[in-house]
């Protein structure tokens, strides 16, 4: 970010958390967040030292992807109802300040790359607590129901959700440069197997291990809110459970961390209700169409010029060996 950049920045901070003599003493652009950018900024306010994460467009986005001022909301409704997040602390929607809008956050610590989560035997407090502690604050985050004055942006909520979600696919593969029947029999199957209308509640849509923070004790945070909507809480149990989340951890199935079965069991233990275990099978299938879509997406960002990035351009070459796994569930499915 440049100077002048980061002088409005200052400028702005001082005004939002009411100091006037707010300093930024240091700010670095973090790792990963191919869709976002975040940055790390420490500062002086008040005479002390604070830790915050500023949340920011990148040049290009996703079609389906929340802007700052609707993740931030869901931030707080989700800080409100005890979910394990960053605390968020002020919005700003003026694109005059840092040339786009953003939200700034505290920081907290840990580690969140999967490549290390699911090799580590202790983190999160050991693979069963973690799977556990997962396992209730998705009870949480699906406490949260429609309607909400403060989560309207979120729309109607589906009639049904498996229905929803087979429209929304079939409409993301007719945007791609090249058919992928592969997707389209996998999309065929669900309809098929579809399990019918869910009580309908917030859904995170992209709990997963990457986007999940831990250290040594616990979840320090859930990450990334951009893609939050109403509709069935199955769906965030499979795609946590889907493989291409397990980093090749295989064995453990709650996102290469721990056992499904603890998982399942930290769900009900916060919710009061069990996990109807054929339906989240029915919504790991459907997560592994949604990735190979996503992963579309992202190479077409690359490919049209919008935003060049080799992340981008490999990340659809991950599609091939999505479509293997759909076609291998399928066959299990029909076998089973």
């Amino acid at each position: 970010m440049d100077e002048a950049r980061r002088e409005r920045l200052t400028a702005w901070l001082r005004i939002a958390s009411g100091d006037p003599w707010l300093a930024v003493t240091a700010m670095a652009r973090l790792a990963g967040g191919a869709i976002q950018q975040n940055w790390a900024l420490d500062v002086v306010r008040d005479g002390a030292a604070e830790a915050w994460v500023l949340r920011t467009d990148n040049a290009a986005t996703l079609a389906v992807s929340h802007g700052r001022a609707a993740e931030f909301a869901l931030l707080r409704a989700a800080h409100d109802a005890g979910v394990t997040v960053p605390e968020p602390l002020f919005l700003c929607t003026d694109r005059q300040v840092i040339g786009a809008p953003f939200f700034v956050m505290r920081r907290v610590a840990g580690v969140a790359a999967g490549h290390r989560v699911v090799k580590s035997e202790t983190l999160g407090g050991g693979r069963a607590a973690c799977a556990r502690a997962l396992g209730r604050d998705l009870a949480r985050i699906h406490a949260l129901r429609p309607p909400r004055a403060d989560l309207a942006f979120l729309g109607d909520a589906p009639a049904d959700p498996c229905v929803s979600f087979i429209a929304g696919q079939r409409s993301a593969l007719d945007r791609q440069r090249l058919p992928r029947p592969a997707l389209e029999w996998g999309l065929r199957a669900l309809e098929r197997t579809a399990p019918g209308p869910a009580t309908i509640v917030l859904c995170h849509n992209d709990f997963r291990t990457g986007n999940i923070m831990l250290d040594e004790t616990g979840v320090t945070a859930i990450l990334d809110w951009e893609f939050a909507s109403w509709g069935d809480g199955h769906a965030d149990l499979g795609w946590l459970c889907a493989a291409c989340w397990r980093f090749g951890n295989t064995a453990q199935e709650a996102g290469g961390i721990g056992p499904r079965a603890a998982l399942y069991a930290g769900y009900a233990e916060a919710s009061g209700q069990a996990p109807a275990h054929e339906r989240v099978l029915w919504w790991e299938l459907a997560a592994h169409i949604r990735w190979a879509t996503i992963a579309l997406d992202q190479a077409e960002r690359h490919l049209s010029g919008a935003e060049r990035g080799l992340e981008l351009a490999l990340t659809g070459h991950l599609v091939p060996e999505l479509e293997w796994r759909v076609l291998s569930m399928v066959e299990a499915r029909v076998d089973a």
